[in-house]
């Protein structure tokens, strides 16, 4: 199994008081699994509460959404995931930077828990690739967060930010190899 932690910075590299996004990923054969971990004051961002019937949703990324990147190495396509608090959840195909998206229908669903505490949010997703990648395929991970904060603003996490502007979608952002 090939297990890594991180922790994600915001952009633009500015200190953001009282919080932190950190976890691990870990991929063993095709079976894929990220936690990650918001902890600090929670108060001051907009959480959606959970609901009772979690589904496909666009715009995720509007509010609060943990999220990640994947594409095969040495290929231009790319897979966008995004995970709500509230349990609603997307993931998208896209055949190069930023060209060609389109709801990638081989995921019926997408198998994460969210534990909440007063200080902290655990999500945890835990999933198999095949219908995308195979086990023998070298995939490149981004991993990512938008925070939505009770102001309104909104701030953009990640593993790095190579370039001016927050910018996910950015190959050379995908860091973690497997």
């Amino acid at each position: 199994m090939n297990n890594q932690t991180f922790s994600l910075q915001p952009f633009p590299i500015a200190e953001i008081p009282n919080l932190k996004i950190t976890g691990n990923i870990a991929r063993q054969a095709n079976q894929l699994t990220i936690h990650y971990a918001l902890a600090g004051n929670l108060k001051e961002i907009v959480i959606a509460t959970p609901s009772d019937k979690p589904a496909r949703k666009h715009e995720l990324w509007k509010d609060t959404c943990f999220e990640f990147f994947l594409g095969v190495k040495n290929s231009h396509r790319y897979w966008e995931f995004n995970l709500s608090p509230a349990g609603h959840w997307n993931v998208y195909r896209f055949d190069g930077y930023r060209q060609g998206m389109q709801e990638e229908t081989a995921f019926t669903t997408l198998p994460f828990n969210v534990q909440r505490l007063s200080d902290s949010l655990a999500v945890v997703l835990n999933m198999n690739l095949d219908q995308i990648v195979s086990a023998e395929q070298v995939i490149e991970v981004g991993i990512t967060t938008v925070i939505k904060h009770k102001d309104g603003e909104v701030s953009y996490w990640a593993l790095t930010h190579p370039g001016t502007e927050a910018d996910f979608h950015r190959r050379d952002s995908f860091m973690i190899t497997f």
